[in-house]
């Protein structure tokens, strides 16, 4: 289970994160959603303690995120940032054997490869495992390091933006294989998406942020609305049921 109580962030008179209390308690994908300037990234990065809280706690299955050892909270949770920087000049293969680093401790034996070669495959990475990133385009890089995440294999998976650079094809890939890994292996996925009609289509839940506050928590039946989304992001919007799923329509 990941919970926040209380959990601030401010960036000198701002307050990015005011006081979020939220709990994720059961496997499958949460999506979270809000105009620019939010919180959702700086959330995402107060749970993956990729940055420091200045009050209130996040906690990973009971264990502090910032009095927790990294070696035991990288076995359980995976964060991707949305900017990656690297100085080394990587293969995709390295990158992706990079996740098994929490297993492995730099030594990867024969059940790290086979988590790397699967990973490789799920993303459509085999023609690419050799090949340098700064070889490969925006969207290929992207796919590179989700599957770095991947080969983590943690039971709670932290994405920030994953869907940036990809086209619609390989974004409906990753958002179908996050999918499985919540349904099929009882992951706990929370991921930042700017597209509300994909968090709409492949999520169990949407957290919905404005001004650092959650507005709105519940299924996409519940925020996917016309009068929360129009408060949510100021335009007007309407909102259609296509199979089963709220598609929202917004326009000027």
């Amino acid at each position: 289970m990941i919970t926040t109580d209380s959990l601030t962030k401010r960036y000198g008179p701002s307050t990015v994160v005011d006081e979020v209390t939220l709990e994720l308690a059961r496997p499958g994908v949460t999506a979270l959603i809000g105009p620019n300037g939010a919180g959702k990234s700086t959330l995402l990065s107060l749970v993956g303690r990729l940055a420091d809280a200045d009050g209130g706690a996040a906690l990973v299955d009971g264990m502090d995120v910032a009095t927790t050892r990294s070696r035991d909270l990288a076995k359980r949770m995976a964060i991707l940032r949305q900017e990656h920087h690297l100085e080394a000049r990587l293969s995709v293969r390295d990158l992706v054997g990079f996740g098994r680093f929490p297993h492995s401790r730099g030594r990867p034996g024969p059940e790290d490869e086979a988590v790397v070669a699967d990973v490789l495959t799920r993303l459509s990475l085999d023609d690419l495992a050799d090949r340098y990133l700064d070889e490969l385009s925006g969207g290929q890089r992207q796919r590179a390091f989700i599957a770095m995440a991947l080969a983590q294999d943690t039971e709670y998976l932290l994405l920030d933006e994953p869907l940036n650079n990809l086209d619609l094809a390989h974004a409906v890939a990753i958002m179908r294989l996050l999918r499985t890994a919540a349904d099929e292996l009882g992951k706990r996925v929370v991921v930042v998406l700017h597209d509300i009609n994909f968090a709409s289509r492949w999520s169990d839940e949407i957290v919905a942020l404005a001004d650092g506050r959650v507005v709105a928590q519940g299924p996409p039946a519940e925020v996917i609305r016309p009068e929360v989304l129009e408060d949510l992001y100021g335009v007007p919007v309407s909102v259609h049921e296509v199979d089963g799923h709220r598609v929202a329509v917004y326009y000027g």
